[in-house]
């Protein structure tokens, strides 16, 4: 269990704490865990993500699962805006309603800034035979993060990338309520224990952007995402460059090239 929960954060210099909603269910979410086994980890935190796309996928098809339907009748006792952790009549989710217009209101939104891939021309023979050379020339070329990116889902690892172009594009921001207001969005949807999309990151780390979040700044994601990036570096990276994905590209444009 994660103890970065169990100590305040913030609340020097009589600074009110920031404390997401979100993390105040996920201590009840984390006790509920510990009474019925371990947080899930490894190859069995993918299978749940692996279970939570596919519900997802069913959902957008226009299936609903029969324990979320409504009885003909029958009232839902938990209103139609309950989530899956309230179990019991204190926990409430007008949370989600909040940041939902919240994130309407906002004159920009991460997850739109960064749900496709981005656009960019056709790579080269020359840049592609880079790529396998440097993970900085592959993560500085918007085709080969588009390719890279590409096969990340199908490790269902996306949300590394998605964090570190989130934090490249929070970086650029010059508006102080802007930056306060994306750096709670990149909070949310990558930072939170309650994310889909959490990413991975030691203690310290997450520990100092609690720190910082009551008044965060252009540098509160950068060690977040420093470490994000030596993952991917370390982990997926060698992966990519053995992975059928890099290699068919490569044979293709060899193909197509006039050296050849």
């Amino acid at each position: 269990m994660r103890t970065d929960l169990k100590q305040p954060v913030g609340g020097e210099g009589g600074k009110k704490p920031y404390v997401p909603s979100d993390v105040i269910k996920a201590k009840n979410s984390l006790f509920s865990w510990c009474i019925h086994g371990e947080i899930p980890m490894g190859s069995e935190r993918m299978e749940m993500r692996k279970r939570q796309m596919s519900v997802q996928q069913e959902s957008a098809a226009g299936g609903t699962a029969p324990a979320q339907q409504d009885q003909p009748g029958q009232a839902n006792p938990r209103g139609s805006n309950a989530c899956c952790f309230c179990w019991c009549c204190c926990c409430s989710c007008s949370w989600n309603e909040d940041r939902d217009e919240r994130t309407r209101k906002a004159s920009y939104d991460v997850k739109e800034e960064t749900s496709d891939c981005e656009d960019c021309p056709k790579p080269t023979l020359e840049e592609v035979r880079v790529w396998g050379q440097s993970f900085d020339k592959l993560m500085g070329c918007p085709a080969g993060r588009n390719s890279f990116r590409q096969f990340l889902r199908t490790e269902f690892s996306e949300e590394n990338m998605l964090f570190w172009l989130a934090c490249e594009e929070f970086s650029k921001e010059t508006n102080k309520s802007v930056i306060e207001e994306k750096a709670r969005l990149i909070y949310e949807d990558y930072i939170s224990i309650l994310s889909p999309k959490e990413v991975s990151l030691d203690s310290r780390v997450r520990e100092a952007i609690n720190r910082n979040m009551p008044e965060p700044n252009l540098h509160t994601f950068d060690d977040a995402q420093l470490q994000i990036y030596t993952l991917m570096q370390r982990d997926s990276y060698p992966r990519y460059l053995n992975s059928p994905a890099y290699k068919n590209l490569l044979n293709t444009l060899s193909e197509q090239s006039p050296e050849s």
